[in-house]
């Protein structure tokens, strides 16, 4: 037999690719396993060509480190078999391995006909020398690297298949310890091979001389140099996937935690988190769908509290947000984990809660009264409060969402009536109650649709030289039926039933179309207020509908004043400081409205974006003299005013001793029955060319 050597650093070099193979295959293996549709074909075929490349570049290796006392060539047809035998076993590895699963069975027939086909890989190869006479095989070696080539199979497709799925912080480490094992596996497959063969003496390397044939002169550096390139062309590509994946789910997880926490901050109340009216509505559908399906019971308790204006005029609204608070706490944590507890707004709260008998919801709203009735310690106040409990059982007080809090919150009035700190349940006396505040929201919708409400404009003056200066634009009603009905009556209604949102919406666009006509007409020197519901100033929407309505009458911003009351403004202060922000960013003014009744407080005042003080009726109402608490009273808040550089006007004034003291105490406008009362937009041109001269004159 021929002597064989090896050149020992080919080898090495062999190894070393059959380490790397094996470990750009683990990384190629997770690319597959966490791609889908066409990008999963596409690693596939990739994935196929770099390992079977890979795997044979390992075999080839180091059949070119055998050495044979002879000239020895490769056929290349029979070259090219070998490695296409090795890129397709690599395609059914990987297949197999990116399955979803891979039973034991599947484990095992796989091994065993990748492992045949790797060998007679390695055979096609050896065949490829087309030695004369041919190479003499050692059968039991032969069998023995058949097996080792399924055994290294079977612990590259488990080892693959568990890696992949793997979640183990030190999951490169070990695919590095992994890719050691397989490509020593698949070395001592090869080289068991090779000892396997011998070589006659006199043998002679017939594909040495072939027109068709290389030999190892060259083939050494450009193999090497390939397979390089192209398993690190695969291993950057997979790298670089895996990397961008990661920053995208990253990204995704980052986005999807953001939405979750606005969907949850969107359904909760800010101050206490509890559920919000949005949610609140929602959960109530949810709780009649059920209900009406199963034909069982469920109650809904409205809870106000007692005596909170009180200690939030008194301690301010910092102490009044910890109470608000601590008594949503207090409710949350008396509730069953299956009722739904939510905040309306102010000190208004609702449960939703599932009994069988209507005594169930009087146990539960006797066990609220006692919570709330505890002395509360807020910042060292001890604080003491009750609530007043309506209550109203479905399907008897209602079998709408609309109908039972209603029901609920006619019932709390009923509590509050009886002496506050009890719970009431709606009775059918109430129901005529209900029943015309049915009607009056049913005719509120239609006075929407049927433009049934109009405005009146009330106007105010220089105090000093009772000059036309503005005007306050007032609602007005009028029912085909019952004729004209107060706001006093309708707007409360309107606000418990969200209606106030869209005739708010009605008077300002309205008020601006006032605006634009006055303008055209050439009266240009005054303002008009319009006044903003508590409802409406913490709608969402204010800012665009003030922003759309100013551009749909293309008036100028500084025309139009936003009356806000005093209490409405700061009752959460920081939210409706960002709100007034913004409307003052538009260009409009704003005006507090109805002062003095509220806060009142020069740390609240200083803070907002207002231009104007209006002093409440109440205290003008009974300034009847110089001397007294009243007066007392507004002298402060205009010298507050002036002290601010605010505007100060007095609305409500029906004397000339009235305007006569305002005056001297240094207030800027008055507005009452005494100077001017509502009227309509034609009377209203009437005195602006009383006070401004004609149409031509003004223009002029």
């Amino acid at each position: 037999m021929l002597s064989a050597q090896y050149e020992l650093h080919l080898v090495t070099v062999s190894i070393l690719i059959a380490v790397f193979a094996s470990y750009t295959a683990l990384d190629l293996a997770n690319r597959m396993y966490a791609a889908r549709g066409k990008l999963l074909y596409l690693w596939w075929f990739g994935g196929s060509f770099a390992l079977g490349f890979g795997i044979w570049s390992m075999h080839f290796t180091g059949m070119l480190s055998f050495d044979l006392p002879i000239p020895l060539g490769y056929d290349i047809k029979l070259t090219l078999v070998s490695l296409l035998i090795a890129i397709l076993a690599a395609a059914f590895a990987l297949n197999r391995v990116s399955q979803k699963e891979l039973t034991r069975l599947d484990l095992i027939t796989s091994s065993i006909g990748i492992g045949i086909s790797i060998a007679g890989m390695h055979y096609m190869g050896m065949a490829a020398l087309k030695m004369s006479p041919e190479i003499q095989y050692n059968i039991p070696r032969v069998l023995l690297s058949i097996g080792i080539a399924i055994l290294a199979s079977f612990a590259a497709m488990w080892i693959t298949f568990k890696l992949q799925r793997s979640s183990n912080v030190n999951i490169r480490i070990l695919k590095i310890c992994a890719a050691i094992v397989m490509g020593f596996a698949i070395a001592g497959m090869h080289y068991t091979g090779m000892s396997a063969a011998d070589f006659p003496v006199g043998s002679v390397c017939t594909a040495a001389n072939s027109d068709f044939s290389f030999n190892n002169v060259w083939l050494v550096e450009f193999v090497i140099v390939i397979t390089f390139l192209v398993l690190v062309t695969a291993l950057l590509t997979s790298l670089m996937d895996a990397r961008y994946e990661s920053e995208t789910n990253v990204l995704l997880r980052s986005l999807a935690r953001v939405n979750k926490e606005l969907s949850e901050s969107a359904l909760k109340d800010r101050l206490t988190s509890l559920a919000n009216r949005e949610l609140f509505e929602n959960q109530l559908e949810l709780y009649l769908s059920r209900a009406e399906r199963e034909e069982n019971k469920f109650a809904l308790l409205f809870i106000d509290l007692d005596g909170f204006k009180l200690v939030n005029d008194s301690l301010g609204h910092i102490i009044g947000d910890l109470l608000l608070k601590a008594a949503a706490s207090r409710l949350k944590n008396g509730m069953r984990a299956q009722d739904t507890v939510a905040r309306l707004g102010g000190d208004e709260f609702v449960a939703l809660i599932e009994i069988d008998e209507p005594e169930d919801a009087g146990v539960v709203a006797a066990k609220i009264n006692a919570l709330m009735s505890t002395v509360f310690i807020i910042n060292k106040h001890e604080i003491q409060i009750s609530a007043s409990i309506g209550v109203a059982i479905y399907p008897e007080n209602g079998t709408s969402a609309h109908d039972l809090v209603l029901s609920a919150d006619t019932a709390m009035y009923g509590a509050k009536s009886n002496g506050k700190n009890g719970c009431q349940f709606f009775e059918s006396t109430t129901n005529t109650r209900v029943k015309s505040q049915l009607e009056l929201v049913q005719k509120l919708k239609r006075a929407l649709s049927n433009q049934e409400f109009y405005l009146n404009y009330q106007p105010k003056f220089d105090a000093k030289t009772r000059k036309l200066v503005g005007i306050e634009a007032l609602i007005r009603w009028k029912d085909p039926e019952d004729g004209l009905i107060g706001p006093d009556i309708f707007i409360p209604i309107a606000e418990k039933n969200g209606l106030i949102i869209k005739i708010g919406e009605w008077v300002l666009d309205e008020a601006c179309r006032q605006i634009s006509a006055w303008t055209e007409r050439g009266y240009h020197d005054f303002t008009i207020a319009v006044n903003l519901s508590a409802v409406q100033f913490r709608s969402a929407a204010l800012v665009e509908t003030v922003r759309s309505a100013l551009k749909k009458h293309n008036i100028d911003p500084k025309r139009l004043v936003l009356e806000v009351t005093e209490s409405t403004a700061v009752s959460d202060f920081h939210e409706g400081l960002n709100i007034l922000h913004k409307l003052v960013e538009l260009g409009v003014s704003i005006s507090i409205d109805d002062f003095g009744v509220g806060y009142s407080s020069l740390m609240y005042l200083k803070e907002l974006p207002a231009i104007e003080l209006k002093i409440d009726r109440g205290f003008i109402a009974n300034l009847n003299a110089e001397e007294g608490v009243d007066a007392a009273i507004v002298i402060s808040i205009i010298s507050l005013g002036q002290s601010l550089s605010l505007r100060v006007v007095a609305e409500g004034v029906e004397t000339e001793r009235q305007c006569i003291f305002l005056t001297e105490q240094g207030c800027d406008h008055l507005q009452g029955y005494f100077l001017g009362r509502p009227m309509s937009a034609a009377d209203v041109e009437t005195e602006l060319k009383n006070h401004l001269g004609t149409t031509e004159d003004v223009k002029t």
